[in-house]
């Protein structure tokens, strides 16, 4: 993830890549954090949330079954009853697991986690966004959004544009560390990432060239922003393996990270998309790698069995 960005990112100063090509990585960069957010990290985080329901469920049905085991035998013990008597009592005392998961009442809680998180996500990539905005255009006449694209500028914006940057890659890696214990599905999260991040660092560049930045500086910046997914995402991952670690929280994660996937698809680099044309709409090729990226994640999750 690191060497993607940073590669991507020195792209301006060694090339001058065309804007129609950018803009077709772009947008099949949108497509796959569709894709990936709607096909497989929302699937697999509401799963992971019901894994850790129901064996939370049998854990507690084991328990009590063993207590009740323990009493009854404590009984036979000390009044010598007959043990045929005191198995025939077992069976009858045992917690009924199809029962007490009828009656259980986590599955409502479960429910609104879903939900919940998902909104969470989006909503703090908007006020992330809402508020680099408001400090770019406090600095001067040139800005960058969060998708790595030029919008107006300022002469001192430098480095509100790469802390508004390394803010949304910070939610990436958050994303690539809840999809770690699933293997295929860290791969299909690492390539929505790669292509979503490849016009970002390409995008900071571009903008610090612009503004004048030198190149020793542009490269420092670059380098902030290629380090902080990664960063994060170690350090997300180790909080999610320490003792703390519960399936729970991996769903819970995943599920955060498809709000932020979503924001920045449909919100960002879709419209920003469309704001190159008179109409606002995509063209047919553009329309087509769309799709190809929407559809991608499916087929890669396709052969992925929990």
């Amino acid at each position: 993830m690191f060497f993607g960005s940073y590669l991507s990112g020195l792209i301006p100063l060694a090339f001058n890549l065309s804007e129609t090509k950018m803009r077709y990585v772009t947008v099949l960069g949108a497509g796959l954090l569709v894709g990936t957010a709607l096909a497989v990290i929302i699937p697999e985080g509401v799963h992971a949330l019901y894994i850790s329901e129901l064996e939370t469920t049998h854990d507690k049905i084991q328990l009590d079954n063993k207590i009740i085991h323990r009493h009854l035998n404590q009984v036979a013990n000390e009044n010598k009853v007959d043990q045929a008597k005191i198995t025939s009592n077992i069976h009858q005392h045992e917690v009924d697991p199809l029962k007490k998961s009828s009656t259980d009442k986590h599955s409502d809680a479960t429910h609104s986690a879903i939900g919940v998180t998902l909104v969470l996500g989006f909503v703090f990539m908007l006020v992330v966004d809402n508020f680099s905005s408001k400090l770019f255009h406090n600095h001067g006449s040139q800005v960058i959004d969060s998708s790595g694209s030029v919008i107006i500028s300022k002469s001192k914006a430098t480095w509100t544009a790469t802390l508004g940057l390394v803010v949304h890659a910070a939610a990436d890696g958050i994303a690539l560390a809840s999809a770690t214990s699933r293997f295929n599905v860290e791969f299909i999260v690492f390539m929505a990432i790669i292509l979503h991040k490849a016009p970002a660092a390409f995008g900071l560049v571009s903008f610090l060239i612009s503004d004048g930045v030198d190149r020793k500086r542009i490269r420092r910046h670059l380098l902030i922003f290629s380090l902080a997914a990664p960063l994060v995402a170690i350090i997300t991952y180790v909080v999610l393996k320490s003792g703390s670690y519960s399936i729970d929280s991996t769903g819970l994660a995943m599920l955060f990270s498809a709000g932020t996937f979503l924001f920045v698809a449909t919100v960002h680099v879709l419209p920003e998309v469309q704001s190159h044309y008179d109409d606002r709409q995509f063209r047919a090729i553009e329309l087509l790698i769309l799709i190809i990226g929407c559809c991608f994640p499916i087929i890669l999750s396709m052969g992925h069995k929990h």
